[in-house]
């Protein structure tokens, strides 16, 4: 009879040594630096002005961009353990650290040449600049591409750029924003650009700041361009071939959602365990109570499994030629991925604020704060019937 190394078959289905270190450090950081700011940044859609640099004085930003350009040099599962620990204790903070460092740091690594890489990683890995991503728009959300209005004309080594995004993170406090216009209007969802755009430049308007239900202190706005001149040298990737940087870039985006999500799952749990040991009704611990340690029981199970598949996928987006993405297995399994954790973390949150019972109903406190954010998880990154349509178009192509 064959005998296995059951501590290495374990092993292999977990984390290795130095990635459990990796989120111990990234969780102590969170518990430490942005826990405490959770509650007013939640309060006042407060965004602390230095977070950005803390995070690079840390070594905590560029996470999957090479240190030749400032950055830690990590896989995206490595950079998801970072993100998961952070969204356990301020899911804001991670929302603007995954806009920053994963759709706009990353995807300028990924696709730019070597001067925009150059000019703009260094300063966003080391959060002297903060970046956004600009690509949604008023009348384009899941139709982003098709339904694009902002317009890019080319006029010699310049483009002139008009038009609005919306729904921006870090749109009010962005020094960078990796931005879409259409260049090629009669190509329908192709004929797009995507450009680096410093957000000083004249033209370039923060229109409005959006007031949110959850994820408050992540800021959010309306952009608006008049008549934005650009540099020819500021387009990333090819000319007119923008909707490839776009479709790369959102299977990252998505792998790097789900982690979120887990983060804050995570935390309900932890909550709920506590509450339910100190929370006493008809003299005992309502953790001694049956229908309670059901619904822990299943928030644990299912957060394992989200675990699982999260790190699975982000472990295969490092397998992935960059140039791949946006199509095939990891296109399918990025959409599951982020739409699997997103409805866990939907049902977790239910157990845990049933729970909490009454205290959980109350605006202040932590769960009711972690309540509030799950929906945009099902909603960013391509809606919850975006990523099936996704599933079952690869599936049945």
């Amino acid at each position: 009879m064959k005998t296995h190394d059951t501590s290495s078959a374990a092993h292999s289905f977990g984390l290795s040594e130095e990635q459990q270190s990796l989120l111990k450090a990234a969780d102590d950081f969170g518990r430490r630096e942005l826990g405490p700011l959770a509650e007013r940044m939640d309060n006042e859609e407060w965004w602390p002005e230095d977070l950005m640099e803390r995070f690079g004085r840390a070594g905590m930003l560029g996470a999957t961009i090479s240190p030749g350009y400032g950055g830690a040099g990590m896989g995206y599962l490595e950079a998801g353990l970072v993100l998961q620990a952070f969204a356990r204790w301020n899911p804001a903070v991670a929302l603007s650290w995954a806009a920053h460092d994963n759709l706009c740091a990353n995807n300028i690594y990924i696709n730019g040449n070597e001067d925009i890489r150059k000019r703009f990683l260094p300063k966003l890995c080391s959060g002297e600049w903060v970046g956004c991503l600009g690509l949604t728009e008023p009348g384009a959300g899941s139709d982003a591409l098709g339904s694009m209005r902002t317009r890019a004309v080319r006029d010699g080594d310049v483009y002139r750029i008009s038009g609005s995004k919306l729904y921006i993170t870090n749109g009010p406090v962005a020094d960078v924003c990796l931005l879409y216009a259409k260049t090629q209007p009669d190509r329908g969802s192709k004929g797009i650009t995507a450009f680096v755009v410093e957000t000083d430049t004249p033209g370039f308007q923060v229109a409005q700041k959006l007031v949110k239900m959850g994820f408050r202190g992540s800021q959010t706005s309306e952009l608006v361009f008049e008549d934005m001149v650009v540099p020819v040298g500021n387009i990333l990737g090819e000319e007119h071939e923008g909707h490839r940087v776009v479709m790369s870039g959102l299977d990252y985006e998505r792998a790097m959602i789900a982690p979120i999500a887990v983060g804050v799952a995570e935390r309900a749990l932890q909550l709920s365990v506590e509450y339910a040991g100190s929370r006493e009704q008809f003299g005992a611990p309502i953790s001694t109570f049956q229908m309670v340690q059901a619904r822990i029981a299943e928030m644990y199970a299912e957060i394992e499994a989200a675990k699982g598949l999260c790190w699975r996928v982000l472990a295969e987006c490092d397998q992935v030629d960059e140039a791949e993405a946006g199509r095939g297995e990891i296109h399918a399994l990025t959409a599951a991925s982020v739409m699997f954790c997103s409805e866990v973390a939907n049902r977790v949150l239910n157990h845990a604020l049933q729970v909490h019972g009454g205290s959980g109903y109350i605006w202040e406190t932590e769960i009711n704060r972690l309540f509030r954010t799950i929906k945009l998880l099902e909603i960013g990154a391509g809606t919850t019937e975006i990523r099936k349509l996704i599933i079952a178009g690869e599936l049945l192509r």
